[in-house]
């Protein structure tokens, strides 16, 4: 029975095993494929793992950096980042745009993907995704751990202004998850999962119930 034989480690000691469970055991998670604009207009696109959706009206969605990147500096500067889907077409070109490039390096071209203009905020979209958000910054917060001392993360949230969809992913009005085949980053070094139609099933909540 679940439970009754369990791996037991206190964080603070380590796990006891060749890798972190925490990412694997927390996941797959939506990635965070953030484009961005440096406040000399240079244009910058990298993905995040730490990602989601915080609240529905006003829509707030969020990302987290470990380290003070680009993305990160961009955001503060600007106060604007437009969060592209990560589909299974675009997977390997998404997975360039996570090189460690300079600063003036271009992750659009690097990527082999085509920036075009947003319509409300400066950073540019990535046309060959599927959906984007605009968002504008509502909140940057750097991580504390329990004795109060930060800790070199940062959670970016933003409020989403603008949305662009497909519209082949929407099926009477409806928009359909796995048509889109986002893919979704899991455990260890590089593990990714992608939801299909297959992975997908209904299942109503009691307050929802007739």
């Amino acid at each position: 029975m679940a439970g009754h034989d369990a791996h037991h480690y206190r964080t603070e000691d380590g796990t006891g095993l060749p890798h972190d469970p925490l990412n694997a055991i927390i996941g797959p998670r939506p990635i965070g494929w953030i484009s961005s604009i440096s406040a000399d207009g240079v244009p910058n696109l990298a993905p995040y793992s730490f990602f989601n959706a915080f609240n529905y009206r006003p829509a707030i969605i969020g990302f987290s950096s470990i380290g003070w990147k680009d993305t990160v500096a961009n955001v503060d500067a600007t106060g604007e980042f437009v969060w592209n889907l990560a589909t299974a077409a675009l997977a390997t070109k998404m997975n360039e745009t996570s090189a460690s490039l300079p600063a003036e390096d271009d992750e659009f071209a690097a990527g082999g993907l085509t920036a075009v203009p947003s319509s409300t905020v400066a950073p540019p979209r990535v046309l060959e995704s599927p959906v984007n958000f605009e968002c504008r910054l509502t909140q940057l917060t750097q991580l504390r751990d329990l004795d109060g001392e930060d800790v070199p993360t940062w959670l970016v949230l933003g409020q989403v202004v603008a949305v662009h969809i497909d519209r082949h992913l929407l099926v009477d009005g409806v928009y359909d998850t796995a048509k889109a085949r986002p893919i979704l980053r899991a455990g260890g070094p590089a593990a990714y999962a992608e939801i299909t139609p297959d992975a997908m099933f209904d299942m109503t909540r009691p307050d929802d119930r007739g």
